[in-house]
């Protein structure tokens, strides 16, 4: 059956930052999926004399507001997933938008408050526990960042740039990556863990036992992100972080079916202007956009191919890593981000003109 694409739009709290310089509110959610940015030039009290170009509506599978909580955005978006993996089916959920917008937020969340990978792999291992006994499972996670067009593993850095590869069945592999087996959350946890000991890196502090154990190894994952301060975020990511997780599934008397799950923590789109970005962060930055651009790109041949029509997926290692996860019969999920500042318009404009094309994606077998 053809795939499913779903997307969803963010609004993060007004920051304090922003609300010193005296941003006021432009982006507002109306409903469960209406989202309306207002222009901040159009004058702040002339809301009945509004013209379209001064305000428009934007319409998405679900909308969040800064009251939705992390297990509502879960549930919503990509809770059903899960099932969508142990049967064989491949599954990508991509978190989207300007740099300092709340991606990895809602990717990782707080001790308090876990995020969708955390979240997804605990209902992911409590399914396959649930399961009957006429199957058996295999699991394997694997963690990585693409930076300036280059991969690099986050759960063993040592091993430098790693090169992507097509097996000979068509599938595309990052050579050498590190694949933790597990049957359980704790259990991956654990490998990593011991590995991190094995390696001479320090342990995690103490303060760090209270997360629970995939939430320590996703965290320890992210430290080693390439992070950067730009003026718009002290703490920019610069690069793509992916979360692999496959699952083999083994049917007694016969049958094997492989399903993968990529969530991924997208480096935020950005412009020189608002970030005051120069020299290596500038050239990042040319990087990372045209990251985004190749899977805008591909997102806009989706919506609006003929059947049979040629994808360009080879334009960046991102789109090549995600071929088997755009299309065909995978389930995508995109969650934008954006920020509700009048001092962010441009930004949010950008984002959900974006996030609105990827709304169009049809899937084919």
């Amino acid at each position: 059956h053809p795939g499913v694409s779903q997307v969803a739009l963010r609004i993060r709290p007004m920051s304090a930052a922003e609300l010193a310089e005296g941003a006021w509110p432009v982006a507002h959610r109306l409903d469960e999926q209406v989202v309306v940015l207002r222009d901040p030039v159009a004058e702040p009290d002339a809301v009945l004399h509004a013209s379209r170009s001064q305000q428009k509506s934007y319409i998405f599978d679900v909308a969040f507001d800064a009251t939705a909580t992390q297990d509502t955005v879960y549930r919503a978006t990509t809770q059903s997933l899960v099932a969508v993996v142990t049967s064989g089916s491949n599954a990508t959920v991509l978190a989207y938008g300007p740099t300092g917008c709340g991606k990895t937020y809602t990717m990782l969340g707080t001790d308090g408050e876990p995020g969708l990978c955390a979240r997804t792999l605990a209902e992911l291992f409590q399914a396959i526990g649930d399961a009957s006994g006429d199957a058996e499972y295999e699991v394997s996670m694997s963690y990585l960042e693409i930076y300036n067009e280059m991969i690099r593993d986050l759960l063993n850095p040592s091993l430098g740039c790693l090169p992507l590869r097509e097996d000979a069945g068509g599938t595309v592999q990052v050579t050498g990556i590190t694949r933790l087996p597990a049957t359980s959350a704790d259990e991956v946890s654990r490998r990593a863990l011991m590995g991190q000991r094995a390696e001479g890196v320090q342990r995690a502090p103490r303060c760090a036992s209270r997360l629970p154990q995939v939430m320590q190894l996703l965290a320890r994952g992210n430290r080693q992100r390439t992070q950067e301060p730009t003026a718009a975020n002290r703490g920019s990511s610069r690069s793509h972080a992916v979360l692999q997780v496959t699952v083999c599934r083994r049917q007694r008397g016969g049958g094997l079916r492989h399903g993968r799950l990529f969530m991924i923590d997208l480096a935020g789109s950005e412009r020189a202007a608002q970030t005051q970005n120069r020299g290596q962060r500038m050239k990042e930055g040319a990087h990372i956009n045209r990251s985004l651009l190749a899977l805008g790109n591909c997102i806009k041949a989706l919506s609006h191919r003929p059947s049979g029509k040629y994808i360009n997926y080879r334009d960046s290692k991102l789109t090549r890593l995600l071929k088997d996860s755009l299309g065909g019969n995978s389930h995508t999920v995109m969650i934008a981000h954006i920020s509700p500042a009048s001092t962010a318009f441009a930004e949010s404009r950008s984002t959900l003109t974006y996030a609105h094309r990827a709304k169009s994606i049809r899937t084919t077998v």
